[in-house]
């Protein structure tokens, strides 16, 4: 993929597929690792799977009772993971915020994650093994193993968190305090962060991060946050590029992501576009438009050359096939 993704690709990248099997707002989505396999969470309390080589809808489900957001695939390519949406209906029920691990082809819960009093912020599956992290409203951060129900670790949060495996699943971050990325090492994060890095707008006013990516290469760090995107030199912390969404103050954050090669950042915005920057030089690649609304989730393919962005509606993006034939000669 690397060597055919450019300027002239990304320019040309059109929607190839656009599905509204959904009747509110995609709220979360993630591609599976090793398989051609997309799951999105909607409002609409529905779970959807994509086969993403034939462009298929290939399975519904539905969890009414708790709704469904912050999906994610895990390495079996028949099991998700996934936190509660909706309210409570009793406020002293606090296993509501349960975790789920559903298994979809069977469509019933292999597991249960108690402990979490707050609705989630983050859901991340480590790349490597059956470790996972959540980032909740009530200020902490737990570590978990998909293979038992007990919490392996748990963090205090000075404020409200959101969390990050890097992509050989050896360090995570959390931005949790505004400005302040911390980085742990999965193996010995009950002895503190590593590393500590305050990052801050221009006028030196701390940057309040909704959520954060690391790239492949490991070089860098995307942090999400109302109407910019951050890239950091994943470091030292250095912001070395920001990039404006357009969202307005209380707006939702836009998802933004690093292609598989870490040469471009691609970013919803307010305007129902996607925007594409080279990271290196900072200029704007290409701009694709097509929602009919700002498309909050965004995520580049591991294994195909291949975006997947959402609203209300899923669009796939793809490179016509002649400028893939051109880049190969």
């Amino acid at each position: 993929m690397q060597a055919y993704v450019n300027d002239r690709v990304m320019r040309f990248m059109g929607s190839g597929r656009v599905f509204k099997d959904n009747q509110a707002r995609i709220n979360s989505m993630d591609f599976h690792r090793t398989e051609d396999m997309l799951v999105t969470a909607s409002d609409d309390d529905s779970i959807h799977v994509y086969n993403t080589a034939s462009g298929m809808l290939t399975e519904t489900v539905y969890s009414k009772k708790y709704g469904v957001s912050n999906i994610c695939s895990t390495h079996s390519q028949y099991c998700v993971m996934y936190a509660t949406r909706k309210p409570p209906a009793n406020s002293n029920d606090l296993s509501w915020y349960s975790l789920r691990y559903h298994d979809i082809r069977r469509n019933e819960y292999v597991r249960y994650f108690r402990g979490h009093t707050g609705p989630l912020n983050t859901l991340a599956m480590s790349p490597k093994n059956d470790i996972f992290m959540s980032a909740s409203q009530d200020k902490t951060v737990r570590l978990w193993d998909m293979r038992t129900n007990l919490c392996q670790g748990l963090m205090q949060a000075p404020g409200n968190p959101c969390a990050s495996f890097d992509q050989q699943g050896l360090v995570f971050a959390v931005a949790a305090t505004a400005g302040v990325i911390k980085l742990y090492d999965v193996r010995s994060y009950d002895k503190g962060p590593f590393d500590t890095f305050n990052v801050t707008e221009e006028s030196n006013t701390p940057v309040p991060f909704s959520g954060l990516r690391f790239s492949n290469d490991g070089k860098w760090m995307l942090g999400m946050m109302e109407g910019r995107v951050y890239v950091m030199d994943a470091f030292n912390g250095t912001v070395v590029r920001r990039f404006q969404t357009g969202s307005q103050e209380g707006a939702m954050s836009m998802e933004a992501a690093f292609s598989p090669d870490s040469q471009y950042v691609l970013s919803g915005c307010e305007n129902s576009s996607i925007k594409v920057w080279h990271l290196m030089n900072g200029n704007e690649v290409a701009e694709w438009t097509g929602h009919a609304g700002p498309p909050s989730c965004l995520k580049f393919a591991p294994r195909r050359l291949l975006v997947a962005s959402a609203c209300q509606a899923l669009t796939l993006w793809i490179p016509p096939p002649g400028v893939l034939d051109l880049e190969m000669q």
